[in-house]
């Protein structure tokens, strides 16, 4: 057995160094939430990624990745509310992904197809606004541990403060387009379904503070900024909490065959 495992380990490796494909994806990333009213089309900034795409046969692939990107809502649609906020985010997914046709570089297969994908994420957000302080500094501030919404205080015991790392549902649409056996390209839509309604720190009603002043304060109710003098009293409507916040990407990507990358590892012995 302890001679025959090293043989099998190696096939296993070669098998997987034949199957597989270094992915270089760019695009952009959008938010959907409170502040652009659930919209799918509000402000797209950029996203980047890298992972690895396994093809299992000529319909179905299974990808792990890596994903950095920025959403944001500049403007509120809500003028009078008036918030606004920015976030990176930091994204590991398991994805698989059915081909509609047979895809691939064989004899048999297409070298073009649309797909399907689904899987599981875990992200991480970290929701921030420019603040001018009383010296006139404007500069970007995390709003989580300010408790905006009175999270984590006594007088609003039911509400928690959010945690910054979550679980995402990715699933959306694709074309895939097999170029030759070392490359390929692909473009994607997909949406991240979340179970959090903080990714744009809004979610339910307005609090009172005990310092008017403080940074918490000022960012939690802007609309002084709009109308001045004008404040919105504890428990008026700041967000909807009946629905998460979402956030969508959009790939281009190129496939690297890891066979052109790490051919040379494969190994030489002859097959059992």
């Amino acid at each position: 057995m302890l001679f025959v495992m090293p043989f099998g380990v190696a096939a296993q490796q070669d098998e997987f160094i034949g199957s597989a494909e270094l992915v270089l994806m760019g695009g952009g990333m959008n938010y959907i939430g409170d502040l652009n009213d659930q919209s799918a089309f509000g402000v797209v900034d950029w996203a980047a990624g890298v992972g690895i795409r396994n093809k299992i046969n000529n319909r179905w692939a299974v990808l792990g990745e890596l994903n950095y990107g920025t959403i944001a809502a500049e403007k509120d649609c809500n003028v009078l509310r008036n918030l606004s906020f920015k976030s990176h985010i930091y994204e590991v997914s398991a994805i698989v992904e059915f081909n509609f046709r047979p895809y691939g570089d064989g004899p048999s297969d297409g070298h073009w197809t649309p797909y399907i994908f689904g899987g599981l994420c875990l992200f991480h957000f970290n929701p921030q606004a420019l603040y001018t302080d009383t010296n006139g500094v404007t500069r970007w501030v995390d709003l989580q541990p300010l408790n905006t919404e009175g999270q984590g205080s006594s007088a609003y015991p039911e509400r928690k403060p959010y945690q910054l790392l979550q679980l995402g549902l990715p699933f959306g649409v694709g074309f895939k387009w097999q170029i030759n056996r070392t490359f390929s390209l692909s473009a994607e839509y997909g949406f991240r379904k979340t179970w959090t309604d903080y990714i744009d720190d809004v979610s339910t009603t307005y609090v009172a503070f005990d310092d008017e002043n403080s940074p918490a304060a000022q960012l939690a109710d802007r609309s002084g900024e709009v109308r001045e003098g004008y404040v919105n009293a504890p428990g008026i409507k700041r967000g909807d909490d009946s629905l998460d916040d979402w956030y969508s990407c959009f790939h281009v990507s190129v496939g690297i065959s890891l066979e052109t990358l790490l051919g040379w590892t494969r190994s030489k012995r002859c097959k059992l």
